[in-house]
């Protein structure tokens, strides 16, 4: 009865474990990094949040973080280029910010108001938080007026990827 070995089920189920991840090449690039870091620092100050007496600004982390999640998702396996209808760049400017202008001022807020140890790591993450996303959309900002100053009104791809293929023939 032992003849008939079962063959490995682990490796379909790692393959779409692995399929769930990132791909090492958007991870090592720039908005790779800073929705990995996004991400990061929502899910942290959400946990000091909700451990904190400032529990109240529980919600604006939490949305970011899914926010950005599902952003990294979408960007990761290129699911961004299968929906065409949507405004990509745009969503995520605007995304970015919210995000900072809200994280800047419940950080503020978690940082005088409260006294509690909980509060003030909230506030500190969410400062660090609100200079990712700072600096985030000052780089989506860059690259919409640099693809509106090349007159990509009339095309109808994205500017990131646009910039792309500009650079690959810059290189020839």
């Amino acid at each position: 009865m032992g003849d008939i070995e079962a063959p490995n089920s682990s490796l379909p189920r790692q393959n779409v474990l692995l399929s769930l991840l990132p791909s090492k090449e958007f991870a090592c690039s720039r908005k790779g990094m800073l929705l990995i870091a996004e991400v990061v620092l929502s899910f942290v100050s959400f946990v000091c949040f909700a451990a904190s007496t400032a529990a109240t600004f529980v919600t604006v982390p939490l949305l970011e973080f899914l926010a950005a999640l599902f952003l990294l998702f979408a960007y990761s396996t290129k699911f961004n280029e299968r929906f065409k209808g949507f405004l990509w760049p745009l969503m995520d400017f605007l995304r970015c910010v919210t995000a900072s202008i809200i994280f800047f001022i419940i950080s503020i807020i978690a940082v005088s108001k409260y006294v509690d140890g909980s509060s003030k790591a909230a506030g500190i993450f969410g400062f660090v938080a609100t200079i990712v996303f700072a600096l985030d959309f000052y780089l989506i900002f860059n690259e919409l007026a640099t693809f509106l100053k090349q007159g990509g009104g009339e095309s109808n791809e994205e500017p990131s990827r646009q910039q792309d293929e500009f650079s690959d023939s810059d290189s020839d």
